[in-house]
This record gives structure tokens, C-alpha cells and sequence, in this order.
């Protein structure tokens, strides 16, 4: 009864996704949707306004309340009734924000390569990580193959991207410059790393299992936040500016990252996995 519960939780999960997925891509390829941010133009149908306005709020409720939950789980007691509701609730969130933030930026006047390969990136790790979570023990499978096909890509993409940026006249690519595509290539390649470890070892369990779900659930918080704290200054009062607070709020996630891939790897912690 509790696997046909999950598989049921799941299909439900994925029909959200596809909706939005479908919703996102018939508004895009209208010939009126364009623009920097999402918006249409204003003698388009209604159906149009409609459809952007929630895509905008659902990528910018999913972030918001993502990054939220996601500092939640990162500071509840792992494995605890707390950090398991709240870390359903983060997947959930953040698996909506990503999917309308990579659905939509290729679509965008300006160009977005940055965002779609960061948008990909989070998706991949969040849906990698959450996966780490599910059971005590990974096998190797047709996941794991998919995932190092998605990590070498993104991370290549990356590279491609860092070298067309340095070689254009400006020394950037869509306003970013060469060195934003460096944090891609070094999470693509860790993230194929793992992959590879996973198929080589053919499980994975205890305090590696843990790691792998702590740093990809970190890393695609991470994304989020960095986009938000980093990418958005301008939507932030002076205060969080002039104190660098906003820093201290981007930068949260890698600190407890790494703070957590110590702490796990600790004897007393290291049984606490194992079981």
C-alpha cells in the first residue's frame, strides 16, 4: 500500500510538472510573448496575460518560499520529522521555480544562456538529490546514466560559454562574463564524478549516500539564492547592501554545505547514516 502511495505521490508530481512544462512552452512560442522578464504585449488575448502573470508568480513564490524551507531544513536536525516536512515542501517549491526559470529563459529577448544553464543545473541536482533520499541504498541504473549524460552537458556548456565570452569584443556573453560559467563547469564535472562513483561502485549507502543528497540539495539551493541575494540587488533594501548581509544570505547554503559534509563523515553521525 505505501509503494502504491508513492508511485501515486510521484505520477502526481510529474503531471504538475508536464502542465507547467506545456503551459510554460504554448505561451513562449506565441509570437507576442517576449521582452527581458516575462510579459506579453498589451492587445494580446487574455489567456496570454493570464498565463505569464502565473508563471512569473509561481517562479517567484516557488524561489521565495524554496529559499525559505530550504534554510529550514538546512538548520533542523537531519533526518527529523522537521527537516522531512519541510524538505518535501522545498522539493516541491523549488522543482516548480526551476522548471519556469528554465522553461522560460531561452524563450526571453535578452539573452539567457546563464540562466538556462544555471535553470538546468538546479533541476538536475534537485531531482539527483531528492532521489539520494529515498531509499538507504542507490543502485546503479538508467538514472544514473541520464544523470552524467546531464552533468558532462552542463558542464561543457559551461566551458563552451566561458571561451565565447572571453573570445567577444564586450568580454561577455548575454552581460555575463566569462568567470560565471566557471561555478557550472566545476558542479557538472563533481556532479558526473558522482555519477560515475555511483555506477562504479554499483550501490551507494550510509555516509556517501548522505553526502551525495546534502551537497546536490546544498548546490541547487545554492543557485537559488546566489540568483536571488546576488543576481537581484536591486530589489534589496540599502541596509542588507551596506551591512553585506546579503553575502552572508547567498553564500549560506555553501557554508552549510560544508559544514555538513564534515559533520556527517564524524563517527557518531557516520552510524546515524548507516542505519
Amino acid at each position: 500500500m505505501t509503494s502504491r502511495l508513492v508511485v501515486r505521490h510521484r505520477l502526481r508530481s510529474l503531471q504538475v510538472a508536464f502542465l507547467l512544462s506545456a503551459a510554460a512552452l504554448a505561451l513562449l512560442t506565441a509570437p507576442d510573448a517576449h521582452a527581458a522578464i516575462l510579459q506579453v504585449a498589451p492587445d494580446s488575448p487574455a489567456w496570454m496575460h493570464i498565463g505569464a502573470a502565473t508563471l512569473l508568480w509561481a517562479h517567484i513564490g516557488g524561489g521565495v518560499a524554496g529559499i525559505a524551507t530550504g534554510a529550514i531544513a538546512l538548520a533542523s536536525r537531519k533526518g527529523g520529522k522537521i527537516h522531512r516536512a519541510v524538505g518535501k515542501v522545498f522539493f516541491g517549491v523549488m522543482l516548480i521555480c526551476y522548471i519556469v526559470a528554465t522553461a522560460v529563459a531561452p524563450f526571453l529577448d535578452e539573452g539567457q544562456r546563464t540562466n538556462t544553464i544555471a535553470g538546468l543545473m538546479a533541476l538536475y541536482l534537485l531531482l539527483s538529490g531528492w532521489a539520494a533520499a529515498q531509499r538507504p541504498e542507490i543502485t546503479a541504473g538508467v538514472w544514473q546514466v541520464v544523470g552524467l549524460i546531464a552533468a558532462v552537458t552542463i558542464g561543457g556548456a559551461g566551458a563552451v560559454f566561458m571561451q565565447m565570452g572571453a573570445s567577444d569584443p564586450t568580454g561577455t556573453i548575454d552581460g555575463s562574463p566569462p568567470q560565471a560559467f566557471v561555478i557550472f563547469m566545476v558542479a557538472g564535472l563533481f556532479a558526473a564524478a558522482g555519477e560515475i562513483n555511483v555506477l562504479a561502485r554499483r550501490t551507494l549507502s550510509g555516509p556517501a549516500r548522505v553526502s551525495r543528497h546534502l551537497w546536490r540539495m546544498c548546490f541547487s539551493l545554492f543557485i537559488a539564492s546566489g540568483s536571488f541575494f546576488l543576481g537581484q540587488m536591486q530589489m534589496l533594501p540599502d541596509w542588507m547592501i551596506s551591512s553585506q548581509a546579503y553575502l552572508v544570505l547567498a553564500l549560506f547554503p555553501v557554508v552549510a554545505m560544508l559544514l555538513w559534509l564534515v559533520l556527517v563523515r564524524l563517527p557518531r553521525r557516520r552510524k546515524l547514516a548507516q542505519q
